[in-house]
């Protein structure tokens, strides 16, 4: 199969045609001029090394050149080859709580790194740790929305990752049960794919309903692993886009605290077949990699393109050597062809 990777480029082809009508305009022009200053015949002997056809032979060699030229930069190429192949992995879903409570301090000092800082940091270095499998991203706080349909795109994913901030929620507050049941939502309907489900969360969970749910994506096969993120002692929450050192308040005026609920964060896990690790311990991320090890990889097929074969050396080529011609080319005769009529006995 040859095809081009620019082909409107070819429309340059064009200019060929173009430069072709100049040449031929020039030479009836020249002939004009040559009648108006006496016989053609008479004035042909005035110019004896002048020859008819080397500027038509010149010509001719530098459009071939351009032809080259032009197709050299609209990119032929060949071999193009439709082959599939064929990858072992999991499904994993990530349910990432981007509500209010985790723009606080994931350790004991106020000033401490955000846990929405630190989920982000320790899922870019899951995904680093995800090989072949599929990922995809699902936000909650009051609501949940699916950031991201499993792909196999993992920049694509941390990018997503670098950008979450409460203000993609409308709804504050946190729905656990609702984002596990959208991340189930989220899988493929494959039945021999291995599937989990990884929440990142506080658990301050305002709706209930989320070991039912755990439970629930057990019994359907799914495993659910949960970070937790926050401190037992509790932290004041910071007023997103305010000046430092200011935090939410209640109705009372009083400073709201955020805690982690970790024994909630434990009994989603346990119901859920998967493991409960806390966010920042050193190892958390071994901890939950060695989790989804355990998982057996599936097959997962999927048509790839294997690369053309590139062709525009050899019209680069082509376009040198008729350049290279063309300078050895003269406008006068050339003296070993003086003696030869080509259009005459």
């Amino acid at each position: 199969m040859f095809d081009f990777a620019y082909p409107l480029h070819l429309y340059l082809l064009g200019l060929v045609a173009v430069f072709a009508l100049l040449f031929w305009w020039t030479r009836l022009s020249r002939q004009a001029k040559i009648r108006r200053f006496g016989n053609p015949a008479i004035v042909s002997g005035l110019m004896p090394d002048a020859s008819r056809y080397t500027p038509t032979i010149k010509l001719v060699l530098q459009l071939i050149a351009l032809t080259c030229l032009v197709i050299v930069i609209a990119r032929p190429r060949a071999g193009l080859k439709e082959q599939e192949t064929t990858t072992a992995g999991i499904e994993v879903m990530v349910a990432f709580d981007i509500s209010n409570s985790m723009l606080a301090s994931s350790n004991d000092s106020p000033d401490g790194i955000s846990r929405l800082d630190r989920a982000r940091l320790l899922l870019e270095k899951l995904v680093d740790k995800l090989d072949n499998d599929k990922v995809g991203l699902v936000i909650f706080a009051g609501d949940s929305k699916m950031q991201l349909p499993l792909t196999t795109d993992f920049y694509s994913a941390k990018m997503y990752l670098n950008e979450l901030t409460p203000e993609l929620i409308y709804n504050q507050g946190t729905s656990l049960a609702s984002a596990m049941k959208m991340a189930m939502n989220g899988f493929s309907p494959a039945q021999d794919v291995h599937k989990a489900i990884i929440l990142i969360t506080d658990a301050e969970d305002h709706e209930g309903d989320a070991i039912e749910t755990a439970k629930l994506a057990a019994e359907n096969g799914i495993q659910v692993d949960v970070i937790g993120l926050g401190s037992a002692k509790g932290a004041p929450i910071p007023v997103l886009h305010g000046r430092k050192g200011q935090y939410m308040t209640d109705a009372q005026g009083q400073t709201v605290l955020t805690t982690i609920n970790e024994s909630l964060a434990k009994e989603i896990a346990k119901a859920g077949d998967g493991i409960y690790v806390n966010g920042a311990a050193s190892s958390a991320l071994s901890d939950l990699t060695s989790q989804l090890d355990k998982l057996q990889k599936s097959e997962f097929k999927s048509v790839s393109y294997s690369t053309a074969a590139e062709q525009f050396p050899t019209f680069a080529f082509f376009a040198f050597i008729f350049l290279i011609i063309e300078i050895f080319v003269v406008d006068r005769k050339i003296s070993w062809l003086k003696g030869i009529n080509f259009f005459s006995r």
